[in-house]
């Protein structure tokens, strides 16, 4: 493995930091379109699940066929150049069509499966270039680039969207074409899994080859997690379902709980999620550090129990606050929350990707992709069965339920610390 820098990190988050713009302008007001042309909300919200069924159905696969992948460049930049392009034009185009049902869906669709095209090649990008050990620290970095994505597009993205709805979006495409680029012209791949210079190589067979095989790959490594000893893969990813059903429900309907339950409003309830993104990007860099140095697993760990706690004071909160002091708790105890979710997060996929070797991480980030995007499909539909039986207040019971079986599957995982030397 080439020399370890945190610069050539930094310049790998700007693909995190692309990606993070566009999902955050899409998701606050892609809604908003569909809702326009009296679609049914039900209708509303399978239309914005096209984005995990994507990933659940293609992100396994992808990250197999980019490991198999060899060509002059390397194995995961052919893949950003095929998605990106794509993804930021059809991105742009969706506010343009808004008036429309079939155009604009063809461009939601056409979007969501470039996304998935290169989503598992940018994730496995970052251990391909960093040893084991270095791994928690790195991927805080990536995620703190993705916050600072994500940010931009909430404070930024709000105001161009005043100015003129399509303004949000065309400059998000612009910002995943520009971070797209920097990423494939800046950050080079090892040179072992390049075509050497000079060597003649068959594309499209060589992508043939890697199509036929990436199922049987993908078939033998969820095998291997099934028949494994200890099973901590299994356990893994059982655990980064169970957390991701759990903090999903809260995402999508927390808005909605303040409104009908707190009776707050539901801007004011999503200007409250901001502090949980404000702390997850405040601490993404801390938290990567303190799972290198007390373990992931631990680490993980402690930051589900903090965040089980916080959701249990603030059940009962609501009935000994007025609604001034009520704001003021759930600010503090959602930055709180977002530093707890940092320390799960962070830690998640380095956890994954070192219980195999070099050749399979794109593997290994297919199946944990796969995991958390079939808890967000999962997740907020049973969240909201649960909420038409029995009201707004079983929602953080919901999520409590599902972090807490979280962390108990995360004490199964053996495997996963960091290893010197790889």
């Amino acid at each position: 493995m080439e020399k370890f820098s945190y610069w050539k990190i930094f310049l790998l988050g700007f693909g995190f930091f692309g990606i993070s713009v566009l999902w955050s302008i899409y998701n606050s007001y892609v809604p908003v379109f569909l809702k326009e042309l009296m679609l049914p909300s039900t209708l509303v919200g399978f239309i914005m699940t096209i984005d995990n069924i994507f990933a659940v159905v293609m992100l396994p696969y992808i990250g197999v066929l980019s490991d198999l992948t060899r060509t002059r460049i390397g194995r995961r930049k052919p893949y950003i150049i095929a998605g990106a392009p794509p993804a930021a034009l059809t991105f742009a185009l969706i506010p343009l069509f808004k008036a429309e049902l079939t155009p604009m869906m063809l461009a939601i669709i056409v979007m969501n499966f470039s996304m998935a095209l290169f989503r598992s090649p940018v994730i496995a990008f970052m251990p391909d270039i960093t040893p084991s050990e270095r791994r928690s620290q790195a991927n805080g970095i990536i995620n703190f680039m993705g916050g600072v994505g994500a940010l931009l597009a909430f404070f930024v993205g709000s105001r161009l969207y005043e100015m003129n709805p399509a303004y949000p979006f065309l400059a998000g495409a612009a910002l995943l074409a520009i971070s797209s680029f920097l990423v494939v012209a800046l950050v080079d791949e090892p040179e072992e899994f390049k075509v050497r210079s000079g060597e003649r190589v068959n594309i499209r067979e060589e992508l043939s080859k890697a199509f036929r095989q990436s199922f049987g790959e993908l078939r033998q490594t969820l095998s291997e997690a099934v028949r494994d000893r200890d099973k901590s893969l299994l356990f893994m990813l059982l655990s980064i379902f169970l957390w991701f059903v759990g903090y999903n429900a809260i995402e999508t309907f927390f808005t909605s709980y303040a409104k009908w339950h707190l009776g707050i409003g539901e801007a004011t309830g999503s200007f409250l999620l901001g502090f949980v993104a404000l702390g997850f990007l405040v601490f993404s860099l801390p938290a990567g550090f303190i799972g290198a140095r007390l373990g992931r697993r631990r680490t993980m760990t402690i930051g589900l129990v903090i965040i089980v706690a916080l959701l249990a004071l603030l059940i009962y909160l609501p009935a000994v606050l007025s609604v001034e002091r009520l704001i003021t708790a759930i600010q503090a105890a959602f930055l709180l929350l977002g530093f707890a979710w940092a320390l799960v997060n962070v830690n998640s996929l380095p956890t994954v990707v070192d219980m195999t070797t070099r050749e399979r991480l794109g593997t290994h980030t297919g199946l944990y992709y796969f995991a958390s995007q079939t808890a967000a499909i999962t997740g907020p539909p049973l969240a909201g069965l649960f909420i038409d039986l029995l009201g707004y207040s079983s929602l953080f019971p919901f999520s409590i339920v599902f972090l807490a079986l979280s962390a108990l599957t995360l004490q199964r995982v053996k495997r996963g610390e960091p290893r010197r030397g790889y």
